[in-house]
């Protein structure tokens, strides 16, 4: 295989990697929030946001998560979870003062600097967006 087509499929599946990384941990939070109904519509409550936000939250993590994956209105879906990583970033991990509150402030800080490159560049190859010529 010429190295040009063995650079182009590599470039298609890293691209498609990096968005199943991204898209993934977002899918799978709102699964176990689900699965995690009322503890953690407690959690939310207990740091001061209201409870009854929990099903936008949901449908904002898997509907997100997917669309990540997928490639799908990928700019707009990783501006959009980029805002809401670093949201929940300042709301539910800023205390500095708990390590591990610490190491989640930074993750999210991690994932959204993920989904700002994803917003800027867009899905790239092996997406519903190149698909439809929107990438």
């Amino acid at each position: 295989i010429p190295t040009i087509y063995q650079e182009n499929l590599m470039e298609k599946i890293s691209q498609f990697v990096a968005r199943v990384f991204l898209g993934q941990i977002f899918l799978l939070s709102g699964f176990f929030k689900v699965t995690g109904y009322e503890a953690t519509q407690g959690y939310m409550e207990a740091m001061g946001v209201p409870g009854i936000l929990l099903p936008l939250v949901i449908a904002v993590e898997i509907g997100g998560g997917v669309a990540v994956i997928v490639g799908w209105h990928t700019r707009a879906m990783a501006a959009g979870l980029a805002l809401f990583s670093v949201t929940a970033a300042v709301i539910f991990h800023s205390n500095f003062a708990d390590q591990m509150q610490m190491i989640m402030f930074m993750k999210n800080i991690a994932m959204t600097g993920g989904l700002i490159l994803l917003a800027l560049h867009g899905a790239g190859r092996l997406s519903i967006d190149e698909f439809r010529g929107q990438s």
